[in-house]
């Protein structure tokens, strides 16, 4: 909802931009399977879970436009499904236009075989509502319409449809009547903006354990080891499908600009993965020659072939690059160019090394004048490696080549040393305090990946564990006896039950924006107290899991898990201590149409002040189909040390349904037991029972609702 009306704006004539939402409905099935996937989903569970969301984006939130999925639902392709598309047009009232997501057109004669032409595939999806299409299938349509498969009248509806979402844009109005025709570049990427980004940032963070107050650090830890494969990325800041900052700051900048007066001593420690590189830091490459400095001698080309006279030359630290469609420097074109960097390799350590590169265009790699890697062919982001011997302290002759077309633009130059662990070892060893930054990457969990890492597969997670070599690189630390302090990079859940067990304190810290490392350091240093809570339950592993392939909501989410989890929903912990009494329901016998509120008097019971999210949840003992309990509404305030405030909640008629086994939304009589805290009524790991005050209330009539 925030991100839909942030994206449109609330001017009353014009749209600032489309938002989409998707993808309609119940995306995708396994990634490698969901140009095929059929997900035959229950009533109960579509509308239950799978449709409220993509409702009230577009009945509350006034969405614009929607993106259809690759995958069928009950036996129809989601870009042609009536089901969908009845409930879309028909019930939720919504009047924008639907995009296919790319190429989507094409699975209903390729993918699903539901057709046997592609243009059959377009004109059924025109027919059944939608309007524009990701991808070149919709150039069939004049062959559909000559073959009447297809009206003239349902492509004009659809025509209709896009330009009005055109004309709500403003783009055939006069410049001076659009308010948002006057935004420049100057508008973005601001001071505010960056200030926004470190709040969002900071208010995300998860506390999930802190041992004995080992957060915040005390002024007494002068020597901090900073250890990971993640504590220096920026692509674990950014997730996927983002823009470049123009600055930005990693979790290990953040730790050095807060604790300045301490000695940062920061190790690697171990790759990602079983199978993935780090990069070659710049410390062991040099540019060569006479003059030669740390780095390599970078040439950069304006055509793909390396040929000609470059139009940038200089020195580049490693080659660690993320263009994204953005010219890598003066006189480079955004796309179409060529990269060589030059100079010599110096390896820290005799032993075996794996050396090699990830881009997503062409590159080969020369080392000691031999061709040790040729990937020289477009293609998308990927790694490869090889294995090579080199002697500590000699200069071996380095030499990378790269080129890039169009897209994104990502360019490594990666190896994996013998000693990465020792070196973080060592480092924890002289060190007051361990804080290791690991956890997964976008690449690993992003869409239709070509990742096969164990754990991993086609951008699906196959398990929720850590990667084994950051499980290692964790335990060798700790085998130090130091404190150790887990931060956690990731997207979607992690399994950290070791870390549960034997760290001193863990953050969880997401794929945080362009101040994330700024945020963390926040809150390792104190300067920020933590209120974060977790949005999805963090499981102790897939055995509690239904198979992937199963979308029944059974045994799945907190809503309808019987487990134990490792880490609740709405999961979060805090330097300060909040108490909660006084839960009221007025009026305690509730009507359908009419309205109540649940209130509570929360107290800061510490000496520190901060942020509380107080959770209300409520159950429907009894009532078949109703979930365990359900998140009815939430509110973040800020108390200081001892002070109490009353917060309330208004609910009414859908606030208070349910979803029964015919997929109609009802307003149930019966008891309903309320609980209002930080957190769900449960435990969490090695803690008491969260903070909170439970009463109940009525409902005395029913009714049934519209979808």
């Amino acid at each position: 909802m925030a991100f839909v009306t942030g994206l449109q704006s609330n001017d009353a004539n014009y749209l600032k931009t489309v938002s989409t939402p998707k993808h309609f409905a119940v995306h995708s099935g396994p990634e490698v399977l969901r140009h095929r996937f059929d997900v035959p989903v229950s009533l109960h569970d579509l509308a239950d879970t799978y449709a409220p969301a993509f409702r009230a984006t577009i009945v509350e939130g006034g969405a614009d436009s929607i993106m259809c999925a690759y995958n069928a639902v009950r036996g129809e392709p989601a870009c042609a499904n009536h089901l969908l598309f009845d409930a879309l047009r028909n019930k939720w009232g919504f009047k924008g236009y639907v995009v296919s997501d790319c190429w989507a057109i094409s699975d209903l004669h390729q993918g699903h075989g539901y057709v046997l032409t592609l243009e059959q595939a377009a004109a059924l999806a025109v027919k059944a509502g939608t309007d524009l299409s990701c991808g070149p299938e919709f150039r069939a349509l004049p062959f559909a319409v000559q073959n009447r498969l297809l009206s003239r009248e349902d492509i004009d509806r659809a025509v209709k449809r896009l330009f009005a979402a055109r004309f709500r844009l403003g783009m055939f109005d006069p410049p001076d009547r659009v308010p948002w025709s006057k935004l420049t570049l100057a508008d973005n990427d601001t001071p505010a903006h960056r200030q926004l980004a470190l709040e969002a940032a900071r208010k995300s963070i998860v506390l999930l354990k802190n041992e004995r107050g080992t957060l915040p650090l005390k002024p007494s830890a002068k020597n901090i080891a900073v250890v990971g494969p993640n504590d220096d990325s920026l692509n674990v800041l950014l997730g996927n499908y983002n823009g470049t900052p123009s600055s930005y700051t990693t979790i290990l900048d953040g730790i050095r600009k807060r604790f300045r007066n301490a000695k940062i001593v920061a190790a690697i420690g171990a790759p990602v993965t079983e199978t993935s590189a780090v990069v070659v830091p710049a410390a062991s490459l040099r540019t060569g020659g006479t003059s030669s400095q740390p780095g390599l001698a970078a040439e950069y080309f304006p055509n793909t072939g390396l040929s000609g006279t470059p139009v940038l030359k200089r020195v580049d630290a490693a080659v660690n690059f993320d263009w994204n469609n953005v010219s890598p420097g003066p006189g480079v074109p955004a796309q179409n160019y060529s990269v060589r960097w030059s100079g010599e390799l110096v390896a820290p350590i005799d032993g075996d090394y794996r050396l090699g590169g990830c881009t997503d265009g062409g590159y080969r790699i020369y080392l000691d004048g031999k061709k040790i890697l040729d990937d020289w062919g477009p293609h998308g982001t990927r790694t490869m490696t090889t294995l090579v011997h080199l002697q500590a302290g000699r200069a071996y002759p380095l030499r990378m080549e790269y080129f890039y077309h169009s897209w994104e633009s990502t360019a490594r130059l990666l190896w994996v040393p013998p000693n990465l662990a020792q070196e973080a070892v060592n480092a924890a060893r002289k060190a007051d305090v361990v804080i290791a930054v690991v956890g997964i990457t976008p690449q690993l969990e992003g869409e239709e990946s070509d990742s096969s890492d164990p754990g991993f597969f086609g951008g699906d997670r196959v398990d929720l564990n850590l990667p084994r070599p950051q499980q290692e690189l964790l335990e060798s630390v700790a085998a130090t006896g130091k404190p150790l302090i887990v931060v956690l990079t990731n997207g979607s859940a992690l399994a950290v039950n070791w870390a549960q067990e034997h760290a001193a304190a863990i953050l969880e810290a997401w794929y945080p924006g362009e101040e994330g490392g700024a945020a963390v350091a926040d809150v390792l240093s104190g300067d920020y107290n933590p209120a974060g809570r977790l949005p999805v339950t963090f499981y102790k592993s897939v055995a509690q899991l239904p198979p992937f392939g199963s979308y029944s909501m059974a045994g799945r989410t907190y809503r309808y898990f019987t487990e134990q989890p490792l880490y609740p929903f709405g999961y979060g912990l805090s330097f300060s201590s909040f108490n909660y009494s006084d839960a009221k329901v007025i009026p305690d016998q509730f009507a359908a149409g009419g309205a109540l509120t649940v209130s509570v008097r929360v107290t800061n019971s510490s000496s520190v002040s901060g942020d509380e999210v107080v959770q209300l949840y409520l159950s429907h003992p009894g009532v078949e189909g109703a979930p365990i309990r359900a998140l009815a509404g939430f509110q973040r305030i800020h108390l200081n040390a001892a002070a109490s405030q009353s917060v309330s909640f208004t609910l009414r008629d859908r606030d208070l349904s349910i979803v029964d086994e015919s997929g109609i939304r009802r307003v149930v009589p019966g008891a309903v037991d309320v609980w209002v805290g930080g957190g769900q009524p449960v435990a969490g790991p090695g803690q008491p029972q969260t903070k909170g005050a439970s009463t109940k209330f009525t409902i005395t009539s029913g009714a049934t609702l519209p979808d």
